[in-house]
């Protein structure tokens, strides 16, 4: 199952850069509607925030995804060796294998973001070229593809599968134990894009306002305003969510370093160029002269994304910028998606190891 959820996560660019990047002031999805970096207007009980955290929206049911186990059972007794299966997994892209008796050629259907009803009737009239109203069953009988993880300052990190749908204050409060003692005043979420989607790439393009939608979203939330489960600060959570509730007074570095994960700051002249050094320095195939910092805004201010040259700061032709507590630098790879594979173990080495627990 740990398998799996690092294997989501294969279309990014690290752990690290999923979990920390969150101080993007990207829109959120499903529920999280306009910018979360500030506090919303309205106040409710800490005991209304975790009934708010328990609902959800009527009519919602589980979707089938990329690696999901399914039963299929169809109630025809001349087709049913042909298409009925006890374990057919949902493959990578969202599909599932059929094989069409007449012509013994081979057929796909999306399962990938429908219900076990949904697919049932797109099953049956499949069968119908081969049996009159056949009857099908389906069933999820291995849940796989709905990750998500939680990380950093809470009382017990661990990975979970999901079995419906789950608002943040839930996964916080009642299956992580709540923030613990070290926890700062932020909750960073990287946001996978949607995944059973294998269409093929656009063309590169050396447009700067092209936007690669296979990268994730990232998103910062007041911890406040969630544990009073204000509506904006409690987001249902999405497959490959990274959850990290970082420390008081760390920044970190994440991608193509040797050692990628928080930094603490000790004093206040830590600069970019010495937190790389503590994370073991660059990589090879860096690409020197586009690291970010990611700063997440105070005071009402938006986060913003500050580029640094390392190749000038090492000439001393460019300043050596001091870094900020929950500051983010981000070090890109000249190949940039060959570092999604290490991406869940990147920012917090042990994420891998954590338990692997299933929210019923």
């Amino acid at each position: 199952m740990k398998e799996n959820l690092f294997r989501l996560a294969g279309r990014c660019c690290s752990l690290l850069t999923l979990s920390l990047m969150c101080a993007l002031s990207i829109p959120a999805q499903q529920g999280t509607d306009g910018a979360l970096n500030e506090s919303s207007t309205g106040v409710t009980s800490p005991a209304a925030g975790v009934n708010a955290a328990r609902r959800a929206s009527p009519g919602d049911q589980y979707r089938i995804g990329p690696k999901d186990v399914l039963s299929i059972r169809v109630a025809a007794p001349e087709i049913v060796a042909q298409f009925s299966s006890d374990a057919m997994e949902v493959n990578e892209c969202g599909f599932i294998p059929l094989l069409s008796v007449q012509n013994e050629t081979h057929n796909e259907i999306r399962a990938a973001g429908q219900t076990t009803n949904e697919l049932q009737e797109q099953l049956r009239q499949f069968y119908m070229k081969y049996k009159r109203n056949p009857q099908v069953v389906v069933k999820v009988k291995e849940y796989n593809s709905q990750p998500v993880a939680i990380n950093g300052a809470v009382v017990k990190a661990g990975q979970f599968q999901l079995r419906r749908p789950v608002r943040l204050l839930e996964l916080l409060q009642f299956y992580a134990g709540g923030p613990s003692e070290k926890a700062g005043g932020r909750i960073q979420i990287a946001r996978m894009p949607p995944l059973g989607l294998c269409e093929s790439q656009p063309a590169a393009s050396t447009s700067v306002n092209v936007v690669d939608e296979t990268l994730p979203t990232f998103l910062v939330i007041n911890l406040s305003d969630t544990l009073r489960g204000i509506e904006q600060a409690n987001p249902y959570l999405q497959p490959g969510d990274v959850i990290t509730l970082p420390e008081a007074k760390e920044a970190y570095v994440i991608g193509n370093v040797l050692r990628p994960g928080p930094v603490t700051l000790k004093d206040d002249n830590l600069t970019v160029s010495q937190a790389i050094a503590r994370a073991g320095g660059t990589m090879p195939d860096t690409k020197k002269e586009k690291v970010r910092i990611i700063r997440q805004g105070h005071g009402g201010e938006g986060s913003r994304a500050i580029l640094v040259n390392l190749n000038a700061i090492d000439k001393h032709e460019a300043e050596d910028v001091a870094l900020l507590p929950n500051d983010i630098v981000e070090v890109p790879t000249s190949g940039g998606k060959r570092l999604l594979r290490s991406l869940v173990g990147a920012i917090v080495p042990s994420v891998g190891q954590l338990p692997v627990r299933v929210i019923p």
